[in-house]
């Protein structure tokens, strides 16, 4: 499974980059305005640190609105990945980029009917957000299921993936459920690390090596 950041900070991006942990990034308007940055100049300087696709999101509802922005996006960089809504004019731009070779995030998906329009568009990318669902008692590993379900009964190649991610768990969920590829904000993909077996274990292993005189170099 491919790990994308959720973020729009530069400084946690690069860390985790520099560890290998990156395969994209995704942001939206709610983490460039975290940020405090300016969209196209925070979008170009992501693109520069990473090779894999970098989802910008536009902000516009109407569909030729819609498609000016998500043209403009296009051009700042090869690597861009154009979001868009789950909405009809957000696929009527889909259909749109995907025919001139821009990739495409189609996201707040919540329904695996909305998944299935998404592919049918050209959709490269589709985000289920799963801790929304699970806000509302809704299980959201049960959309990432009946989603793969559907994209291999037909051979979509639309990537499924899984967004709104909350926790370590809902990493390992859907990798479970295969999702292709899971955005997280920086500290959730930091606590997949956390173990507290192998902190004991660790924690031993000094105190051993201290008893011992052991020394490597």
């Amino acid at each position: 499974m491919k790990f994308f950041v959720d973020t729009a900070d530069i400084d946690a991006i690069r860390e985790l980059n520099d560890l290998g942990m990156v395969d994209g990034v995704t942001t939206n308007p709610s983490l460039i305005l975290k940020s405090g940055r300016d969209i196209l100049e925070a979008t170009k300087e992501i693109c520069d640190l990473v090779e894999g696709p970098v989802s910008a999101e536009v902000v516009a509802v109407d569909f030729d609105q819609m498609l000016k922005e998500g043209e403009h996006l296009a051009t700042i960089a090869p690597n861009v990945c154009v979001k868009v809504p789950l909405t009809w004019a957000g696929l009527r731009v889909c259909k749109i980029l995907t025919d001139n070779g821009t990739k495409v995030n189609v996201t707040l998906c919540f329904s695996a009917n909305q998944a299935l329009l998404a592919a049918k568009a050209g959709a490269t990318y589709i985000s289920p957000f799963i801790g929304r669902l699970d806000d509302m008692n809704i299980d959201g590993m049960d959309l990432i299921q009946d989603i793969r379900t559907i994209y291999d009964n037909y051979g979509f190649e639309t990537q499924i993936l899984a967004a709104s991610i909350r926790s370590a768990n809902h990493m390992k969920d859907a990798a479970l459920m295969g999702a292709d590829v899971a955005t997280a904000p920086p500290a959730v993909i930091s606590k997949m690390i956390d173990h507290p077996l192998t902190k004991n274990g660790l924690d031993q292993f000094v105190k051993d090596a201290k008893e011992a005189g052991i020394k490597i170099v």
